[in-house]
């Protein structure tokens, strides 16, 4: 993952909206549905490590509860109040995760949904305690307060039926309701300043900045005169003394319709939803990669424009989607979300999702309306590098660029040079723009290196059909805010020889078990990451490994039988010659129960 920069003033306040204020990180994480809680602890134990600029949260507002839709992800965007009451937590949850990611660098930017409220035909009581009432011609919402005069009068929507139905008029779009939602009158000052409010009331706590919401569907005016009300951003968490909110809007602009992303540039970002299909384009035929950008498509201007592969609403195929490559083609979406980091277009957001099995379905809960902790693998199931490159190139324009079709590389100036090659390997001689040296890839760790000579040609090399992405940069990738990291020179000798004999391995699973229960392991590397594995022992998927012996006690009978020659962790069971146990065969590699009581017969040091 990555990031990058933004920079541009017009007249007055309106220069104040492309900052994102985290001194020059280039990337964003939409942490789609977190808890605060759990967004708190990501910013502290992996974020700012990584170098990330910031994490978008889902909108923090007070909002409807809907059980007799299971809960859906959307009764997020169904406001009730801007009470900081919501799925995610309470209001001091929020506050203490914005401290606590402002702390270590990592910016909050909050999903401001203020188009409109709840849906016609609701009401009850929301999450925060907050009634509301949107039945007929009511239009109730003491949490604020809202009441009927505060939206968008009927004689305002030139459709017969009140809602938005037809795109090509801007009258429809934004005076309209929006698939049935309460649409606010944001040209009255008394609804510009309770949005106001709550903007400033998350300036206050520490938030950087915001993504309009259905922006498309607000008049430019409206926002700005709203934007003009807002305070700088408190010094007090770190930002320095005049900073202003950073601003994106949501303006879904695929050429079909009246509304344009330029309209919205003097107040902010803009999202670049026809991006989302060109990349998808391009990992399909990577020569569609050449033209990426297309400024006669009408693609926003890159210091305008906000960039992502994929989001919430597209990979359900909403709000634009339906060509976009999402989570569920992991292959294609490293590649997609690679080149999107390696490229110098537009400011870039990833996207941590969650498994979901039809379009409405909310995230992972522990039954009903309880959202269920983020769990952190042991590996971190993130990483890769893409945030240290994104930073370490920042202000430089792509050169020396190379597409045969199937693999394609371009440097960034001077500081930085990406590879990737569809089918999982190329070998080709390139011009990498960087000084003759010694760099290795920070896709697989260090594990590869490019030599750099002195014309800046190097052997590009990739045969890595899971991974199939090269990176380096001069100088390193790492270092905070993309500050390169020592340099290698050629001068230091050959390359050390690749690690060999044998470290200690600890491998924890949480199982239930019961008394005299007999448990083995199977494991190794998924026949779906290395193709061609077989069904066997000899599969290039098994992991060679030592057995530890625990001693002869006989409290071990089993597991010293089962473990003789098992030395191959894998997927299918016992190996062949594997030892049995009266005549029982081993299921895998055999587990032993072990105990840090001196007293006990399966006592083992380790343990203490």
């Amino acid at each position: 993952m990555m990031r990058w920069l933004l920079f541009l003033g017009l007249a007055g306040y309106c220069s104040a909206f492309y900052d994102p204020n985290c001194n020059g990180k280039q990337v964003m994480v939409h942490l789609f549905e977190w808890k605060w809680t759990d967004i708190a602890a990501e910013c502290e134990r992996y974020l700012a490590g990584a170098g990330f600029c910031g994490v978008q949260v889902s909108p923090p507002m007070e909002h409807v509860i809907l059980p007799e839709n299971n809960y859906p992800w959307w009764q997020r965007y169904q406001p009730v109040s801007y009470k900081l009451y919501s799925r995610s937590g309470s209001e001091a949850e929020f506050i203490d995760m914005v401290h606590r990611c402002n702390s270590v660098g990592v910016r909050i930017y909050v999903d401001a949904v203020v188009n409109h409220m709840t849906g016609t035909g609701r009401s009850g009581i929301a999450d925060g305690g907050s009634s509301y009432n949107a039945n007929g011609d009511a239009r109730d919402f003491p949490g604020v307060p809202y009441s009927a005069e505060h939206f968008t009068p009927r004689d305002q929507c030139p459709s017969g039926d009140g809602n938005v139905n037809d795109y090509s008029n801007p009258s429809n779009v934004r005076n309209c309701y929006l698939v049935g939602l309460t649409d606010l009158y944001g040209k009255l000052d008394y609804v510009r300043e309770k949005v106001a409010g709550y903007f400033n009331q998350l300036i206050q706590i520490g938030v950087a900045g915001i993504r309009i919401d259905a922006a498309k569907h607000m008049w430019p005016e409206d926002i700005s005169a709203t934007l003009s009300r807002l305070t700088d951003l408190p010094t007090d968490q770190g930002f320095p003394a005049g900073s202003k909110f950073y601003v994106f809007q949501e303006v879904i602009d695929q050429n079909d319709g009246a509304i344009k992303v330029d309209e919205y540039y003097n107040t902010g970002y803009v999202t670049e939803f026809r991006y989302c299909s060109k990349i998808a384009w391009g990992i399909k035929d990577y020569g569609q990669l050449s033209n990426l950008i297309d400024y006669g498509w009408g693609m926003a201007r890159s210091d305008r424009a906000f960039i992502f592969t994929d989001n919430h609403d597209n990979q359900r195929g909403h709000g634009g989607g339906g060509n976009v490559i999402t989570h569920e083609s992991p292959r294609d979406y490293k590649q997609a979300v690679a080149y999107t980091l390696a490229q110098d277009y537009g400011f870039t957001r990833i996207m941590s999702s969650y498994y979901f099995t039809n379009t409405d379905q909310g995230p992972p809960s522990n039954g009903g309306y309880s959202t269920a902790d983020v769990i952190i693998n042991g590996d971190g199931s993130c990483g890769g590098g893409w945030v240290e490159f994104r930073n370490a190139v920042v202000g430089t324009s792509m050169e020396n660029y190379w597409n045969n079709g199937n693999a394609v590389a371009f440097s960034r100036g001077n500081k930085g040079f990406f590879a990737m090659a569809k089918q999982g390997s190329m070998s080709e001689s390139l011009q990498t723009g960087l000084p003759a040296g010694s760099y290795c890839n920070i896709i697989d760790d260090c594990a590869s290196s490019i030599q750099v000579g002195a014309d800046g040609t190097a052997q590009i090399s990739i045969n890595n059909y899971e991974e199939p992405i090269l990176a380096v940069c001069a100088g390193g990738c790492g270092g905070e805010g993309g500050t390169p990291g020592p340099t290698i020179p050629t001068t230091t000798g050959p390359t050390p020889p690749p690690m060999t004999g044998v470290q200690r391995t600890v491998v924890f699973v949480k199982k239930q078990t019961a008394p005299g229960q007999d448990l083995f392991i199977r494991g190794g590397i998924d026949s779906t990451v290395r193709p061609g594995c077989t069904q066997d022992i000899t599969s290039t998927c098994a992991i060679d490994f030592q057995m530890k012996s625990l001693g002869a006690s006989s409290h071990y009978d089993k597991y010293n039988s089962w473990s003789t020659g098992d030395s191959r962790l894998d997927w299918y069971g016992a190996e062949p010659g594997q030892g049995s146990y009266v005549g029982q065969t081993a299921e895998g590699t055999p587990l032993a129960w072990t105990s840090n009581s001196a007293s006990s017969p399966g006592f083992q040091s380790l343990n203490a």
